[in-house]
């Protein structure tokens, strides 16, 4: 390596050593005794850039939410004409809103060739730019098709936003922060969503006309824009992405500047080792490293076919919880509770916007990564379920609180405000759980050769189940009933519960390397006892940080020392594991 990329890192070192730390706690906890510098400013600015790329989602569902309740925007395309019936207007707007998701399987598929040939920053950057264009064709269109092709387009982008943001945060996040730092992305897809309310309400009150909708979507370029240059600035390619390229001294390189390490520093090397070892395994499991074969190994190696299904299934049931409904028709909900001005919708709706946000990043900070992915999801899956059942109760029992102008008793009004706050509860419910796990889960057990391409179906199943249900839902108000569209949510929940109990490990704290261990046990063991039974034995667990001195001195203050692991002699735990798997099986 040059002279000077060795002074540049150990200068970052020694930068690291002296301060003090003003980075969140949540972020810097050292708990696998790694080297304090692989939590760094570096590592943060760069997964920030790809964090707030959850912007292009969230906004656009937040933003078309208030878009399709806007007088001149319902004026202008049709979604009160009078020649048209009920289910027809429905139809209407469900084209409208679903477009997006529509695109965003395509979008999806697309980014199996653009993450794997030209990288994720550059696929970023790419999305980022068909992003802008396509806020412009939207905000200049006077008729429904130009609507559409604008948001269609839209959709391709952000299905590539949602495959190369997850895999590059997880190929480069230290394996302690690695859902901490997910969650950043996870928590902007409703920072966004919140922004995008707002803006909704803030033109509801001081526009008119045509300014009321396309002021809000706007704001899409000026995004787009900020992300596509900070992307040049900050961001510094996956490592892990550059060594299956064959390009390991680049890899080498980025890894330093990544963890403020210099390159021959331990924990890096064992890290490459870990990565070419995971990708060696993977080679002779496929045999071959054709997209052809990469494909159907996502069918054909039982360890990749069992993480393919789990990930689908979480995606089809998160989708089908009902939080996305109530992300996207919000306003048409809380008029069923009370709310019946456009501006009270409207402000009530971004009031919602910060609540999921807060949420988001609470859970990402002090929960994902702390008590683990399964309690997380536990608790949130529970929470919405509860909130469901309520709403659904409510609406049976009242249901004329949907009607213009309905005459509610006192007692009737009381319930109505617990309905408004069971939405509140839904929306706080999804972000500790499924949306907690959505994007994080696929990319960090996938193996490297098939993550971007597993990432890439598994998210064309996610956006076409939303794409499904945001086209399902008026439609489900109707021929279900308001209160059996929620008892339809209620039991997905329950749905959600079992399966997370059954099938998905707890990964919290693993290498990535480590997760082909973990599913090659026999399916029905690998949620329930995965963690017990197949234990982290990356090469990366033999490097920890020595603050007492003792050990070998390297990167300037630092202690690293190897723990005592020779290969002939097999570890306690593996003996303890390798008894359970036999009495269990």
């Amino acid at each position: 390596m040059s002279e000077s990329i060795h002074s540049d890192t150990n200068s970052k070192v020694e930068a690291v050593n002296k301060s003090s730390g003003w980075w969140p706690k949540s972020l810097t906890f050292n708990k696998d005794d790694a080297p304090p510098q692989i939590y760094n400013r570096t590592l943060y600015l760069s997964i920030l850039v790809f964090g707030i790329l959850g912007c292009a989602r969230g906004y656009d569902e937040g933003n078309i939410a208030g878009t399709v309740a806007q007088l001149d925007f319902i004026k202008e395309f049709g979604l009160k004409d009078p020649s048209k019936t009920a289910d027809q207007l429905a139809n209407l707007k469900s084209n409208i809103t679903s477009m997006v998701q529509l695109g965003s399987i395509g979008g999806a598929l697309f980014s199996i060739y653009a993450a794997e040939s030209l990288g994720r920053i550059r696929t970023m950057q790419l999305g980022c730019f068909v992003w802008a264009i396509a806020a412009i064709i939207q905000i200049t269109s006077h008729k429904v098709g130009q609507l559409y092709a604008g948001r269609l387009i839209e959709g391709l982008c952000i299905g590539t936003t949602v495959v190369c943001g997850p895999c590059y945060i997880s190929e480069c996040a230290p394996k302690a922060i690695r859902g901490t730092c997910n969650n950043i992305f996870a928590g902007a897809v409703y920072f966004g969503i919140m922004l995008a309310y707002f803006a909704n309400y803030g033109t509801a009150l001081h526009q008119t006309g045509r300014n009321q909708w396309v002021y809000p979507t706007s704001i899409k370029i000026v995004l787009a824009g900020t992300i596509f240059i900070l992307s040049f600035i900050f961001c510094i390619e996956s490592p892990r992405w550059l060594i299956k390229k064959g390009r390991i001294e680049q890899a080498q390189i980025n890894f330093s500047k990544l963890r403020h390490l210099e390159p021959d520093h331990p924990y890096i090397l064992s890290e490459i080792a870990d990565i070419n070892d995971q990708l060696q395994v993977e080679r002779d499991a496929i045999n071959g490293s054709s997209f052809w074969n990469n494909l159907k190994s996502l069918a054909t190696v039982r360890s990749i076919r069992i993480r393919m299904i789990t990930c689908i299934m979480i995606q089809i049931l998160g989708q089908w919880s009902g939080s996305n409904a109530i992300t996207i028709y919000a306003p048409e909900l809380f008029a069923m509770v009370g709310k019946k001005k456009q501006t009270d919708k409207l402000m009530m709706t971004a009031c919602l916007g910060v609540v999921k946000f807060t949420a988001a990043y609470l859970s990402a900070f002090f929960l994902i990564d702390f008590i683990g992915r399964k309690r997380s999801l536990y608790g949130g899956i529970t929470i919405q379920l509860i909130s469901s059942l309520y709403f659904a109760i409510y609406m049976s029992i009242v249901p004329q609180a949907a009607d213009d102008d309905p005459h509610l008793t006192p007692s009737q009004l009381r319930a109505g405000q617990g309905a408004l706050a069971s939405i509140f509860f839904n929306g706080i419910g999804w972000v500790m759980g499924w949306n907690s796990i959505q994007y994080l889960f696929n990319s960090e057990v996938l193996p490297l050769r098939v993550r971007s391409l597993g990432t890439a179906v598994v998210m064309a199943f996610h956006f076409a189940n939303q794409y499904g249900n945001s086209k399902a839902v008026p439609s489900m108000l109707i021929s279900l009933t308001n209160a059996g569209a929620f008892y339809f949510f209620m039991g997905v929940c329950v749905l959600g519960l079992m399966f997370s109990w059954f099938f998905i490990p707890e990964v919290t704290g693993r290498s990535l390397e480590s997760m082909e261990e973990l599913f090659s046990l026999p399916w029905y063991l690998i949620g329930r006892r995965g963690a017990q039974l197949a234990p982290d034995h990356s090469e990366i667990n033999r490097i920890h940080y020595n603050p007492s001195g003792q050990g070998n001195a390297h990167a300037g203050d630092i202690d690293v020392a190897m723990k005592d692991q020779p290969e002939q002699i097999e570890y306690a735990d593996d003996k303890v594991a390798e008894r359970e798997l036999q009495e269990v099986t």
